[in-house]
């Protein structure tokens, strides 16, 4: 039995096709009440929303005809140009926008005035849903809607409700934060390399090590300072490898990122 609704997708790409994955997998939701619009020349994710059994259309209008909730997934600067043509269509109807920086009064000035909206950020682990996703609420979205949200996001991972001023810097850092992560494993895989390590044993090697130590910090809530403590034997390899770090200015480096990142998006917001 679909739970939520009948569901519609406004722009069908990999975040979108990972987060309908996860509503099928949790049983949320049935693949013949999933619709997705999709571009005409992006046929690989034409197939692979037909190969697990969604109906794909190339025009927005009759997704958000056939659907309780759609989710607006197209790149911001699409999202003044696709609202307006589904605006007739949206009366009572509750619209999840993963469209960075785009905010809750544009999407409710694009919208009708009875439509509910909430803003969502997901990240890419959604693909393996492992997601770290955070949600707020329109004006005019009801307690029902923010927990029929967090229970679909909660099928790809991880979700919170949080003030919509919090989004750029979490945009910042877990939104872009995976691609930091990626920089890290392929440093310490090269590392590993270049004293001897085969590559593919190096990545596996490196790969684990961030999970595990993601794990630990999340699940023990201890301070990742105790942690680090925690391996940190004195005068041995560990305290030597985080000298040349510190040295190195690793943790302004990455704060600065997160700076820049959230920066970047508070831009794209006032556009």
């Amino acid at each position: 039995m679909n739970k939520v609704g009948r569901i519609g997708i406004v722009g069908g790409g990999k975040m979108a096709l990972a987060m309908v994955k996860g509503f099928l997998s949790a049983g949320l939701t049935k693949s013949e009440s999933v619709v997705a619009s999709v571009h005409p020349d992006d046929t690989q994710s034409l197939k692979q929303f037909e190969r697990i059994g969604v109906e794909t259309v190339v025009k927005n209008e009759p997704v958000v005809e056939k659907s309780d909730i759609i989710f607006i997934s197209v790149k911001p600067q699409v999202v003044p140009v696709i609202l307006p043509e589904i605006k007739p269509l949206s009366n009572n109807k509750l619209f999840i926008s993963i469209a960075m920086g785009i905010t809750l009064n544009t999407l409710e000035e694009y919208l009708a005035s009875d439509s509910r909206v909430i803003r969502v950020m997901p990240n890419m682990p959604a693909l393996v849903q492992s997601a770290c996703s955070v949600y707020a609420c329109g004006t005019k979205a009801t307690q029902a809607d923010g927990q029929i949200t967090e229970a679909l996001l909660k099928a790809i991972g991880t979700c919170e409700e949080v003030p919509e001023n919090m989004f750029d810097a979490i945009t910042g850092l877990s939104g872009s934060g995976p691609a930091y992560v990626f920089v890290m494993i392929e440093a310490l895989a090269d590392g590993g390399v270049r004293m001897g390590l085969p590559r593919d044993v190096a990545y596996r090697l490196a790969a684990q090590t961030v999970v595990g130590a993601g794990k630990m910090v999340r699940d023990t809530k201890q301070h990742p300072g105790i942690l680090k403590d925690n391996v940190t034997s004195p005068a041995g390899s560990t305290a030597a490898a985080l000298k040349v770090l510190e040295a190195a200015g690793l943790r302004g480096t990455i704060a600065d990122a997160v700076q820049a990142a959230t920066l970047r998006c508070r831009e794209v917001s006032s556009i």
